[in-house]
């Protein structure tokens, strides 16, 4: 299933050099390709995989081969929606890592393969800072954040407070010791009896119960960092625990255990934000990656920025799930410092945040 993130548009570039990026993202389960001009977004593509569905999360080699059957006709439309030509092209953009190793090397090995042929600078992306700098994206109905700002970065795989000091220049303040919240998210659902993905369904009964109903312990973490398995396993033992009392327990309660769960969430994420703040005295506050497009969070954030005088960023929810978009902005900010990578470049499955010091 392909889709087009963004609406076309012909950006003023009068007195500016033109850069035309085609960026490609393939860390996961969707194959995505974008091409910037500038900062400015022309196309964002993203073909979808549904037969995950079925085995109730991603199956690692399923991704990696419906990437290669995927790639070329996304490339191709992207280039396509964008009216451009690919002798246009500045650079090829791609995401190195974190990610699913298959997948990973399916763009790696695509867009080493395409700059070659076009004789392009090659710019490798780290997806995590991608998401965080996707708040970089020129649009008329967003503003970016200036430095310093804290970006929380949540998705499935990865739940982190970073300092970002400069494009390059960032420090991870805390992260998750175990589950990332967006697995939290599924693996509640799956709890529940809801189809993969289980987030959004989760988000979506939430808004119809109550979210004091039930009440879930929040894991006691020093610092900055996070814990999520605690908080899953509590779920599971009271469901399991009132199933047992009520066979209808979960249909008759879904909005309400739904609620609970999202705003004890909610809250766990929010408390390390205070303290996140508090302990840097820096109050921009900005979210990235997929989790960011659940409404209760960006809900919090919103009354945050009322009630702690916070000023809070948050991404077009097309700039949330994995998408080129985010890679190609990098890309840019990567080519306006030179920063170009070899051909002897090589996919990573774990891939740290990088600091200005190691920004290659």
């Amino acid at each position: 299933m392909f889709y087009l993130c963004t609406p076309i548009f012909i950006p003023n570039l009068v007195g500016k050099e033109t850069i035309y990026t085609l960026a490609i993202e393939s860390s996961c389960d969707d194959t995505s390709a974008a091409v910037l001009c500038n900062k400015k977004v022309l196309s964002n593509v993203v073909a979808t995989q549904k037969i995950h569905e079925a085995y109730g999360g991603v199956v690692p080699e399923l991704a990696s081969r419906a990437h290669q059957q995927n790639i070329i006709p996304v490339v191709h439309q992207a280039l396509m929606s964008a009216n451009i030509d690919k002798k246009q092209l500045s650079a090829i953009a791609f995401t190195q890592g974190p990610g699913l190793m298959g997948s990973l090397l399916v763009g790696t090995s695509f867009s080493k393969s395409l700059a070659m042929g076009l004789q392009l600078p090659l710019i490798a992306v780290n997806h995590m800072q991608a998401h965080i700098l996707a708040h970089f994206i020129e649009d008329e109905n967003t503003t970016a954040p200036p430095f310093p700002f804290l970006a929380m970065t949540i998705s499935g795989g990865h739940t982190q407070i970073v300092l970002v000091k400069d494009y390059f220049d960032m420090e991870i303040l805390g992260e998750t010791l175990d589950d990332a919240v967006g697995e939290a998210f599924d693996k509640s659902a799956k709890i529940l009896g809801l189809p993969y993905p289980g987030g959004p369904l989760i988000d979506k009964y939430a808004k119809l119960g109550n979210p004091t109903a039930f009440s879930f312990s929040k894991p006691k973490v020093d610092g900055l960092n996070f814990s999520f398995s605690g908080l899953k396993t509590g779920i599971l033992y009271f469901v399991q625990r009132e199933v047992k009392k009520n066979p209808n327990f979960i249909a008759e309660n879904l909005n309400d255990i739904c609620a609970s769960i999202q705003h004890t969430i909610v809250a766990i994420l929010m408390d390390k934000l205070k303290k996140a703040v508090k302990q840097t005295q820096v109050s921009h506050i900005a979210i990235g990656g997929g989790v960011s497009a659940n409404s209760g969070i960006r809900t919090a954030l919103t009354n945050a920025s009322k009630t702690h005088g916070w000023s809070t960023y948050i991404p077009k929810f097309e700039y949330c799930t994995d998408n080129a978009a985010m890679i190609g902005i990098v890309g840019y900010l990567k080519h306006q410092k030179g920063l170009f990578s070899d051909q002897n470049i090589t996919a990573k499955a774990r891939y740290a945040i990088e600091n200005k010091k190691n920004t290659n």
